[in-house]
């Protein structure tokens, strides 16, 4: 299924994307929830490229980031990812924040990462594969920088979401705007992350799209309350008990902070429950709770460790700016017609 389609979004991604040489190698890692598919047709593109791939595949962990580290047969996995010039995660538990992770890109400096955990033939080509990625990007940098020049933020949505918070000046803007350079790690393109003053988040977060993990799709609301930060009550169903218990397991405060916010802003993306597609539903915001990777918190060396990490989705934002809407029930209405004129080119998709 989708045998043509899918070498033609792996050749994009690895072309593209990735800035594949002839002779670098190219690692994927898998694990047994992954799909082949989709690690089969990388590999493929990838030599025809002229690049070496190399496909590693383990037992799927028990948890995700540091979670996964003791079913990891970490010495291996580490030593091949501190050597390889192009990293691909494939595997459906995520190793993003693991401590092999941690280790390859503290010690590999030519290292090109991406996020792309439980990959499916569909989500790739549709996100991916037909989207524009030059335009794309272009508009991600104008979002992140009208972004970046905000003093105070307001996001609200209309499952209840209103929180407020202020931008910390000068601390870096996590953005994946379709292209990893050497040195760099990043999600799939569409998405643009930041870590606000954390003492200045306020009010209620409400998820209405998906929480991974421990849930994937939502199937109830699941309403938390920010004091400073931290998250000091999570009320709703099942999905907000299980939550409860997901956070309150790891036994660490970090586990209740919250760690960055994020636009969704990928041209392809829709609601699935793999998260890495869900966190770029366009017009969705999302929120990360638990460990701060480095990146986020360029002010902090080493970031702010935490046990885990787990994303929740918030539908339909309406986003202020000093003020001024930038979007308004998901859609981008300002702050400049420039800025939407951006937006519905960089949401044309490609066939």
């Amino acid at each position: 299924m989708y045998q043509y389609e899918l070498v033609k979004a792996a050749t994009k991604l690895l072309r593209d994307n990735m800035g594949l040489k002839k002779g670098e190698t190219v690692c994927i890692t898998a694990d047994t929830e992954s799909h082949m598919d989709v690690v089969e047709a990388t590999a493929q593109a990838a030599y025809a490229l002229g690049g070496k791939p190399m496909v590693i595949t383990f037992a799927a962990p028990r948890g995700v980031g540091k979670a996964a580290d003791p079913d990891l047969p970490m010495a291996s996995l580490t030593a091949a990812l501190k050597e390889t010039d192009i990293w691909i995660e494939y595997n459906y538990e995520w190793l993003l924040y693991s401590t092999a992770f941690d280790d390859a890109v503290a010690a590999n400096t030519k290292l090109r990462y991406i996020c792309l955990v439980g990959m499916t033939a569909d989500l790739l080509i549709r996100n991916i594969g037909r989207v524009r990625n030059k335009e794309l990007g272009v508009f991600l940098r104008k979002a992140e920088e009208i972004t970046k020049n905000a003093k105070c933020m307001r996001i609200t949505t209309p499952a209840g979401t209103d929180l407020t918070f202020e931008n910390m000046p000068g601390r870096d803007f996590y953005t994946s705007d379709g292209t990893v350079g050497p040195n760099e790690w990043k999600m799939m393109g569409g998405q643009i992350s930041w870590s606000p003053k954390f003492e200045t988040i306020n009010g209620t977060l409400v998820f209405d799209g998906s929480m991974d993990p421990p849930s994937g799709l939502l199937r109830d609301k699941i309403t938390c309350t920010i004091v400073k930060g931290e998250v000091t009550k999570i009320e709703g169903g099942a999905d907000a008990a299980a939550l409860k218990e997901y956070l309150s397991s790891f036994n660490d405060p970090q586990m209740f902070r919250l760690a960055h916010a994020s636009y969704g802003f990928g041209p392809g993306a829709k609601l699935t429950g793999n998260v890495v597609e869900d966190e770029r539903v366009w017009g969705s915001t999302e929120w990360g709770i638990g460990n701060v990777g480095p990146q986020l918190v360029s002010d902090i060396p080493g970031g702010i460790p935490g046990a885990s990490h787990t994303d929740g989705i918030c539908m339909s934002s309406t986003v202020y700016l000093d003020g001024e809407l930038f979007l308004k029930d998901g859609e981008v209405v300002g702050p400049t017609p420039e800025v939407v004129e951006l937006a519905r080119i960089a949401r044309e998709l490609e066939y």
